[in-house]
Order: structure tokens, then C-alpha cells, then sequence
């Protein structure tokens, strides 16, 4: 195992104690699955999350055989990355997403966790939006002032995006205060603008091309306005898994690289063409026509991890209560099982 988690459990040593019973729990619930991982052919079972009617990268990536001496699980869907991470943290699953604030918040909280590639960022074409209705009258920063804003989930990445975009503009801590953000499904946040439920939401990916096609709703801002072009979340795989499955890390992260730049590789037909064939063979009644709206996964290429995927969190951390002080980024991923990170 590196140098960087040794370093981080040293330092998280008093959260560990405070948190013992809860984490010998996970610890015994990953340590019974891990018997069970290895086939008799030598292949690992990998148990993960998914998304409904889409492809995930790491799904994308067995599908095109980047993932050697993987085989997946799949035990359910999530759109949760938080809850994602948790997951894997306790031993649900074997490997969980989510943006880099809430991997920091869950290894503060002791959790043996090490986040090891990006699996999605944004850009020019993939980024997390936020949109009101045309006649909504938002139509800068301080309309935002005692509206609601819908979110997928608290402590993740568009919580994060929208309080650093506040604080940048301008507002003060108590008129952020009055920004109250709204839980809602993705698939429910469109439907929820246009009927008046929210005056804002949060919208990426399919839901987010679709909303927009419509021409009823007008974009307030973006996350790449904050940050500009940035990889925003990463896989993490339990440290007891890299320990005894190191081979297993390592398809599991470069493989993911692999399959970030095939998609940066090929064209969008080829694409969709390739993640119909992933739905319609995986037989869980889902519906390939949301495919037509997929618009990337935002992953720089060669899905590296950087310091700076964590660094530009510090202010929505401390400010949140999250961490004392500053952070040492390195602390929380490592490089070692991308094959690729070392090229850009």
C-alpha cells in the first residue's frame, strides 16, 4: 500500500477511535465478501453500483474488455455519490464514485478508502448546469437570493459548485444562508423547474440535453464558469481490497483510463452504438432511447488525478466544517494503478 494512506491513517488515528464499533463492523463486512471475491478461474468479482439506463465508465470499460481479470457485480443503482463511497467503505460494494469533497469528507471521517482515477469531470460538452424557466426573472447572482435550488444530494458536487459560486460573487455568508437547496432525483428536477416545485436545479448528462432541447429553460450558470475545464470526481476502492487484490486495483483503474480515452476516440455514433449493446444484453428493462442525449462523461484524458481535484474544494470544506485548516491533497488518492496517469 503507499506512502500517502500509512500517512493519512497516522493522522486520522483519533477519528478511527471515536469511530471503532461502526468501522469493525465495515471492516468485518468487507473482510467476509473479500473470501468469496476470488473465482476458481483466478478472475475477481468487483461488486459495484449503477446507473439507470446509461453506461457507467467502469461499465463501459468490461464492456470493451479493459478490464482484465475483473468480472463486475452489479447490486443495484445509485445516483447517490456519497451514498456511493459509503457503500464501499462498509463493504456493500467492492468500488463507488463520487466527487472528490465527499471522498475528503468520508476518509476525515476515518473511512479506509483511496480514490485511485477520475471517472468524470466537466467540460465543454459534460458539465453540471444549473437552469431556472425563461420567465423565472433569475438573471444574475443576487436573483438567487430566497429561491430553491434543487440538488441530487447534499455534500456533493453541485452543493459544492453553487456555495463556491456564491461566496466568488460576491454574497455574503448570510445571503448564501438564504439559498435553501432541494433534494430531488435527476430524473425529477426538469419536471420540477417547470412546475414552479424549484426556482433552480441542477441538471448534467441526459436529463440535463434533454431539459434544455426543450427550449423552455435558460442556463444561470455552470460549473466550468467556477473552476473552468476540471476532472471533479474519482473511483475509490477499499484499502483491505488494494492490499490483498492489488492486481485487481490495477485493471480496475487503468482499465477505467482505457475506456475515458476510447470514448475521447471515437465518434458519438460509435459510442451509443456500443452503449445499446452494453443495455440491451445486461437485461434490466431499461430504455436505450435515453442514450441519444448522452453527451460524455467530462474525464480529461488519461483520467489522472491531480492535486488540484482536491485543493479546489479547500474553502467549501472548511467552510462547511468539514476540515480544520488546510489539506494535503495527496493524502487522499494515489496514481500507482493508472497505467496512464503518467502521461498528462
Amino acid at each position: 500500500m503507499s506512502t500517502n494512506v500509512h500517512t493519512r491513517r497516522r493522522r486520522l488515528g483519533a477519528a478511527v477511535l471515536l469511530m471503532a464499533p461502526a468501522l469493525l463492523l465495515a471492516s468485518c463486512t468487507a473482510s467476509a465478501h473479500g473470501t468469496d471475491l476470488k473465482n476458481p478461474d483466478g478472475t475477481i468479482n468487483v461488486r459495484y453500483e449503477g446507473a439507470a439506463n446509461t453506461v457507467t465508465l467502469i461499465e463501459l470499460a468490461e464492456a470493451l474488455g479493459y478490464l482484465d481479470g475483473i468480472k463486475l457485480e452489479w447490486v443495484g443503482n445509485n445516483s447517490s455519490g456519497p451514498l456511493s463511497i459509503q457503500n464501499t467503505a462498509t463493504g456493500e460494494t467492492d468500488i463507488g464514485g463520487a466527487f472528490a469533497g465527499a471522498v475528503v469528507k468520508l476518509q476525515e471521517a476515518g473511512s479506509p478508502v483511496t480514490a485511485v482515477v477520475s471517472y468524470y469531470g466537466s467540460n465543454d460538452d459534460y458539465f453540471v448546469g444549473f437552469y431556472s424557466r425563461k420567465d423565472s426573472g433569475i438573471k444574475n447572482v443576487r436573483d438567487l437570493i430566497g429561491k430553491t435550488v434543487a440538488v441530487n444530494t447534499l455534500g456533493a458536487h453541485s452543493e459544492a459548485v453553487i456555495r463556491t459560486y456564491l461566496t466568488a460573487e460576491g454574497l455574503s455568508p448570510e445571503e448564501i444562508d438564504q439559498v435553501q437547496l432541494v433534494v430531488l432525483p435527476p430524473t425529477d428536477t426538469e419536471q420540477a423547474i417547470r412546475t414552479h416545485q424549484v426556482d433552480v436545479g441542477a441538471l448534467s448528462g441526459a436529463a440535463q440535453v434533454h431539459a434544455v432541447k426543450q427550449g423552455d429553460l435558460t442556463e444561470v450558470f455552470r460549473d466550468t464558469e467556477v473552476f473552468d475545464n476540471f476532472n471533479g470526481g474519482e473511483y475509490v476502492l477499499r484499502d483491505d481490497f488494494i492490499a490483498e487484490y492489488p492486481e485487481a486495483a490495477h485493471s480496475l483503474a487503468t482499465g477505467t483510463a482505457k475506456a475515458s480515452n476510447w470514448v475521447l476516440s471515437h465518434s458519438r455514433e460509435e459510442i451509443i452504438e456500443k452503449m445499446t449493446c452494453v443495455i440491451e444484453s445486461r437485461g434490466r428493462g431499461e430504455d436505450v432511447e435515453a442514450l441519444q442525449y448522452f453527451n460524455g462523461y467530462g474525464v480529461g484524458k488519461n483520467a489522472p488525478i491531480k492535486d488540484e481535484d482536491f485543493s479546489r474544494w479547500s474553502e467549501w470544506l472548511k467552510d462547511t466544517g468539514i476540515i480544520d485548516g488546510e489539506i494535503t491533497p495527496s493524502d487522499y488518492y494515489t496514481n500507482e494503478f493508472n497505467d496512464l496517469a503518467s502521461e498528462g
